[in-house]
């Protein structure tokens, strides 16, 4: 492997890109508690440095203020880039649809260019959407998708295909140890409040008292992962002698609809539930097929859909504006 054992004498250094966001900064600290030091690059588009604040003294840890579709540049010894820089939302990457491109295209062509230039491991966060409106489901590794690639989807959908694509081409030009994964549905602290994601608008919407708004019938299914259990499967594969792709995600699968009854239930609120257009291209099914994750990595999700709700809607409680 690539990285190296923190118990030696010099500590290992990881890069994280997109490591003021919320993938990025909690993986960051778990980085960190494996006794790594961590350089974060983030060009904050979508980031934020409250995500990092708590780390502001820690002295193995730097943060970059950079955009990583241009050259990367870090001086030093560099043993693992995990490579997480990417509008992730629906909102931002139908507002930032030409940076959601070349952070998926340039931003992986660079990140790959340092990990080969300093005989780096590499890890790829891809996205259950290579998979688009599956045919198949629930989903597997070895399926293709069914993608829109000129809808207004694609521009992520595609971004995260190509940059599998040129993931594998380094691996087998270069010989760059790469790793990819597929990250389906997550959630927990630090999401932004307005990120246009169900967890954090439906949580918003019932603190709030405001209606909670469920595209077309609320029968479209998603299946949500706690953060923390995301971050150990990407923990678990960047270690491990697997080049994936691998699923990481919950295959606890619910509807939209029995989603925003659940929110209703715990949080107590008068929000009545709204029926709005189902935007185009949203899929109609989305769950992993976690048996891969579960035989390579010995990994599989642990936290409760209670208990990680109950956390994230704690972490949203003193954010919204509560009702008059």
């Amino acid at each position: 492997m690539s990285s190296q054992d923190p118990s030696s004498s010099e500590k290992s250094v990881s890069v994280v890109t997109g490591g003021a966001g919320f993938l990025g900064s909690h993986l960051t600290d778990r980085l960190l508690a494996e006794g790594r030091k961590v350089i974060a690059v983030d060009n904050l588009i979508t980031g934020s440095k409250e995500n990092i604040a708590h780390l502001a003294d820690n002295p193995d840890f730097e943060f970059i203020e950079h955009d990583v579709s241009t050259f990367i540049d870090i001086p030093g010894r560099v043993d693992f880039v995990y490579h997480l820089a990417s509008p992730a939302s629906p909102i931002d990457y139908l507002e930032l649809p030409i940076q959601t491109l070349k952070v998926g295209a340039l931003g992986t062509h660079n990140a790959l260019g340092l990990a080969k230039a300093k005989g780096a491991g590499f890890l790829i966060a891809s996205t259950s959407e290579v998979y688009g409106d599956p045919l198949i489901h629930p989903q597997t590794e070895d399926y293709w998708g069914n993608v829109n690639p000129i809808g207004p989807r694609g521009v992520y959908d595609e971004a995260k295909r190509f940059a599998e694509a040129i993931t594998m081409a380094y691996r087998r030009t270069h010989g760059v140890d790469t790793k990819i994964v597929r990250i389906f549905n997550t959630y927990g602290p630090r999401m932004r409040l307005r990120d246009g994601r169900v967890v954090p608008a439906f949580i918003g919407q019932a603190l709030e008292g405001t209606p909670i708004t469920v595209f077309g019938d609320g029968s479209q299914t998603r299946s949500f992962c706690f953060v923390r259990d995301l971050i150990d499967g990407i923990y678990r594969l960047s270690m491990s002698d697997s080049s994936g792709p691998v699923n990481i995600g919950n295959p606890a699968e619910m509807t939209i609809l029995q989603f925003a009854e659940k929110i209703t239930e715990i949080i107590d609120t008068s929000s009545p539930i709204e029926f709005r257009d189902l935007p185009e291209d949203d899929p109609k099914v989305r769950q992993p097929d976690i048996s891969l994750a579960k035989e390579l990595l010995g990994w599989e999700p642990k936290v409760s859909f209670d208990e990680g709700i109950r956390e994230t809607i704690e972490y949203f409680r003193p954010r919204v504006d509560k009702p008059a």
